[in-house]
């Protein structure tokens, strides 16, 4: 599809303001809009800021008013054509006289799902689809993957040495610089939770609570102790007005230590029993509490569990300036992401590579 550069142009706006709404709106998605009158200037646009609060292009529609006639609307994820807890979008848009809507994506939501479109090519308004696709999919990725495969979208965080280890066994290291360490903070911002394992919080003690950056929403954080190793005294535990702390723990060790499990749930803790190892009865459970978005930190032997069940979907690979020579070895490398889907960056001295995890993308999305 050749794509008009104007269309680029005025869909990259929408995605800007798409992302403010990154971390607030769960369990919708981040959407961004735009009005522009035929003369090629914005005259209104907007983002979903809330679940429950207007969605973008009604905040687009309505700044732009009567001059959004005979405009084109811009939007990052196709306009619903359903009763939810605000009225249908496509309704808004006919109204206003708007007669184009560019679009980046088809909703995945089985309500909407090209619905919307068609309602609004039966009233006679141009639809261009899939102008600013790729940017639009990474957006709404969790959303996609929550409506699709009922569950969270999994992102793997590995730091490590330069020589390939995460630290040593039972020791607290620290491997990021500043730079690394403001970059992370920002993303534990944005997600709707983050998890870790028994063996992260007994040798590092860890707060799991985003520091220097503002959170809209409290951040749930899942620890995973199937065989009920921490203690109360983790200074995780000293948290929960930050957010609710989930322990997922082995039915039969949620038996066997039902006083220790009491005393956690008494402080105000989750304890939750499933089958041990059950990861997919776990990301369902998030999943119907609608944690969209799950960053897994640690340690390798989650990473390598989460990898062997299939159920990551993006990993993070931070590849630090010091060098350890023994210790933990990492579970996740460059050769654990796609090829075609890395990106580099650079946090300070760290080096961030990112991508897709080989064999978790089965087609099912983007539209």
């Amino acid at each position: 599809m050749v794509v008009a550069r104007r269309d680029l142009f005025f869909m990259d706006r929408a995605l800007s303001h798409a992302e403010r709404g990154r971390g607030r709106t769960t369990p919708n998605p981040p959407v961004g809009a735009v009005v522009v009158s035929p003369g090629g200037v914005v005259v209104g646009a907007g983002a979903h800021l809330i679940a429950g609060g207007p969605h973008a292009e009604v905040v687009a529609l309505d700044r732009a008013g009567r001059r959004a006639a005979g405009a084109t609307l811009y939007c990052t994820l196709e306009p619903c054509c359903h009763v939810g807890r605000t009225g249908p979008c496509v309704e808004r848009i006919e109204a206003a006289g708007i007669v184009r809507v560019v679009a980046a994506l088809t909703d995945p939501n089985p309500r909407v799902s090209g619905q919307g479109f068609a309602h609004l090519r039966s009233h006679r308004i141009e639809v261009t689809e899939g102008v600013g696709r790729g940017t639009a999919a990474r957006q709404v990725a969790p959303y996609a993957t929550w409506t699709l495969r009922q569950r969270p979208y999994v992102t793997l965080k590995s730091v490590q040495s330069r020589d390939g280890f995460v630290g040593r066994a039972g020791t607290a290291v620290r491997l990021t610089g500043p730079a690394a360490d403001r970059h992370f903070h920002r993303q534990r911002a944005e997600v709707d939770a983050m998890a870790v394992g028994s063996g992260t919080v007994l040798a590092d003690d860890p707060l799991l609570t985003p520091r220097g950056a503002f959170r809209f929403r409290p951040l749930t954080r899942v620890v995973f102790d199937w065989r009920g190793q921490v203690r109360p005294d983790r200074r995780l535990f000293s948290t929960l007005s930050a957010g609710p702390v989930i322990m997922v723990v082995a039915e039969r060790t949620l038996a066997s230590q039902s006083a220790h499990f009491g005393g956690l749930s008494a402080a105000g803790v989750a304890v939750i029993g499933f089958q041990e190892h059950d990861l997919p009865s776990v990301l369902t459970w998030l999943a119907g509490r609608d944690i969209q978005s799950l960053l897994v930190e640690g340690g390798p032997a989650l990473h390598r569990a989460f990898l062997t069940a299939g159920l990551a979907d993006r990993a993070q690979v931070v590849i630090t300036g010091r060098t350890l020579s023994a210790g933990v070895p990492a579970a996740i490398g460059v050769d654990t992401l796609e090829a075609g889907s890395i990106r580099r960056q650079w946090l300070g001295d760290d080096e961030l590579i990112e991508g897709d995890v080989h064999g978790t993308h089965r087609g099912d999305w983007p539209h």
